[in-house]
């Protein structure tokens, strides 16, 4: 087990250790199910009071990365981190991103449009019955005429969520997760008011019958197709917002 142990500077020493804690773990030095040292001993290694030490895990506490046992043979271990958890913290530091202005819509469309279409090819030659499935059930959602702007953007996140999923590739189901789940609803926040509903729908089902067929190519044309329709839409809803503010400044 190797946690450096380097001198602290001056900035907030709790923070410094969990970092130097965290390092060990992401470089392997400490692994799932490893127990560190109890607060004593990283208080006098670190040299730094126990409270200090306290603060550092409840840092890694925050991160999942380390989780405490009670009783005879309890202490601090390495947490092994659920899929779920990983892709929501992912999630969640990218929807920071978005609101923070760090992305902007034509970078979040582009990058968007090159992974999916990757994952719609891949997705045509290895769906299975399940994925499909899910698939027709969103088309339902949004064929139906009572169905909520609200939820046929929800649908609209579920239906392009499955198609990743089609995939069957791990990777590419982490990566996408972030996204689909914070990318996309992003984008829909500015469009939907300029978007047709039946258009998308349409678009959504040449998908489907392509990855149903198992034709990547007209997949990804399907999918390409409405890629552009949307990076259109969002240019009408930037021309529009630009107009509103150069009247409201009159």
């Amino acid at each position: 087990m190797a946690i450096n142990y380097q001198p602290l500077v001056a900035e907030s020493l709790a923070k410094q250790i969990a970092e130097n804690i965290r390092n060990a773990i992401i470089e392997g030095d400490l692994k799932v199910d490893d127990q560190l040292p109890t607060e004593e001993v990283l208080a006098k290694k670190f040299n730094v009071s126990r409270p200090t030490i306290r603060e550092a895990l409840k840092r890694l506490a925050a991160q999942n990365l380390i989780r405490s046992r009670r009783g005879p043979s309890g202490g601090t271990f390495v947490k092994r981190p659920s899929q779920e958890e990983l892709r929501s913290s992912l999630t969640g530091a990218t929807m920071l991103m978005v609101s923070m202005g760090e992305f902007s819509l034509s970078e979040i469309a582009e990058a968007r449009r090159e992974l999916e279409l990757i994952c719609c090819r891949l997705a045509a030659e290895s769906r299975e019955e399940a994925h499909l499935v899910t698939m027709a059930k969103e088309l339902e959602i949004q064929r139906n005429p009572e169905t909520s702007d609200v939820d046929f953007c929800a649908s609209d996140v579920s239906f392009h969520r499955a198609l990743v999923d089609a995939t069957q590739n791990p990777v590419l189901q982490f990566v996408m997760f972030a996204v689909i789940e914070a990318l996309q609803p992003a984008t829909n926040l500015v469009i939907f008011q300029f978007r047709q509903r039946e258009k998308i729908l349409s678009q959504h089902e040449r998908i489907y019958e392509s990855i149903k067929a198992q034709d990547a190519e007209n997949a990804e044309k399907a999918l390409a197709e409405q890629m552009n329709y949307l990076c259109e839409q969002y240019t009408e809803a930037q021309e529009w917002r630009r107009q509103r503010d150069e009247n409201s400044a009159d």
